[in-house]
């Protein structure tokens, strides 16, 4: 039987695993440690939960359902997961990676990653010749977002990855931002596809958590040393919440993109508000890009308004909306890129990509937008 995403979302694309007799709606919580062996050379397929759990297995399974990989990997955050990714490389090795990612990943590539012998060369991904002009003959990985965090430009995957191809290098695709509802880069020629899973795919601010998918058997091998090495991987209670949560993700990514579609369109037509930036707004130069390679544009807003002063004080006056550090919950957060997210990147770089003191990042959560809007506008014009 073929099922739609939403179907998915709920119970995956096969018969979970029958590792309960109790008839349990809701995949129990394993919160064991460990697993007794019937005898000697016999295993319940479980035996230490560092190297797998029934929880995380089962959420595994889901997400790599709805991401279609052959693969999925559950760590215990986001940054976890990218640096168990970057493991695979070795010294000497080369990164093209795109040069408005988030700061954590940024700052990784800049120490742990060149401490290690790995070079990254930054680059504008959203425009594909930049990705080739920089590519070396140790280039092993090209590493890109789409959308962009926090400036929302776009990368042509399916471009992207005939360079990857063409000069044997992996590509990852970070998708914590549009998530599997909305793109699947490894149906668009991606190798890995990342997700801070904390964010849209538990969708309620309350644990943390990352994830690899891959399409490749040899990547997923080496992930899987890795991980059983490294042991960086996510609880089963954690597990569990990320389940729970993607149950809803299609709702709530359909909310979220409604809401943030109207807010785009009443911040455009604020005075205060200077420039906005959204996948979605029709005279992006890469809006063709995002309908042919997405069925939805997700709910990140960024936008400059006119002074520093004014972003303070949204910052300040903000009631429903919260000033708090990361996204897509069902909760409406806003950030500051240049002190928070980003504030691990060279000042000029900042500048230079936009980043600066008048540039906000707004996470549009599920509440009635309408009382949305009533906040952001006491909060920008009163």
């Amino acid at each position: 039987m073929n099922k739609n995403v939403g179907t998915v979302c709920v119970h995956g694309k096969k018969q979970r695993r029958n590792v309960d007799n109790t008839g349990a709606v809701s995949f129990p919580i394993y919160q064991s440690a460990t697993f007794v062996h019937p005898a000697f050379g016999e295993s319940t397929g479980f035996d230490y939960s560092r190297l797998q759990n029934p929880t995380r297995e089962e959420l595994e399974r889901v997400v790599n359902d709805l991401e279609e990989g052959v693969d999925a990997l559950a760590f215990s955050t986001g940054m976890a997961a990218v640096t168990a990714l970057l493991d695979i490389l070795e010294p000497g090795d080369h990164i093209v990676a795109t040069d408005d990612l988030y700061g954590g990943t940024i700052r990784l590539m800049e120490s742990i990653c060149k401490k290690n012998g790995i070079k990254t060369t930054f680059v504008e991904t959203d425009k594909v010749e930049n990705v080739e002009k920089a590519i070396e003959k140790n280039t092993k990985m090209i590493y890109i977002e789409t959308p962009t965090n926090p400036m929302m430009k776009i990368a042509d995957i399916e471009e992207i990855s005939k360079i990857a191809k063409k000069n044997s290098c992996i590509l990852v695709v970070d998708n914590t931002f549009l998530t599997p509802y909305f793109q699947k880069p490894l149906k668009l020629g991606a190798d890995v596809v990342l997700h801070s899973a904390t964010k849209y795919l538990a969708g309620h601010n309350d644990t943390l958590a990352g994830f690899l998918v891959t399409n490749s058997q040899e990547i997923s091998e080496k992930l899987r040393f890795i991980t059983k090495t490294i042991g960086a991987c996510l609880s089963p209670f954690d597990s569990w919440l990320v389940l729970r949560g993607i149950k809803t993700l299609h709702i709530r990514m359909e909310q979220h993109q409604k809401n943030a579609k109207k807010i785009v369109e009443w911040l455009k037509t604020q005075k205060a508000v200077v420039s906005v930036y959204y996948p979605g707004l029709e005279e992006n130069e890469s809006i063709e890009v995002s309908k042919k390679q997405g069925t939805g544009f997700g709910g990140m807003v960024s936008f400059h308004v006119d002074t520093p002063e004014r972003a303070k004080k949204i910052l300040k006056d903000i009631k429903l909306i919260q000033f708090a550090e990361s996204l897509g919950g069902v909760e409406s957060l806003i950030t500051y890129p240049m002190f928070q997210t980003h504030a691990d990147v060279p000042l000029e770089e900042r500048l230079a990509r936009g980043i600066n003191e008048c540039l906000l990042r707004m996470s549009v959560g599920i509440e009635d937008v309408n009382d949305l809007i009533e906040d952001l506008d006491q909060a920008i014009n009163k």
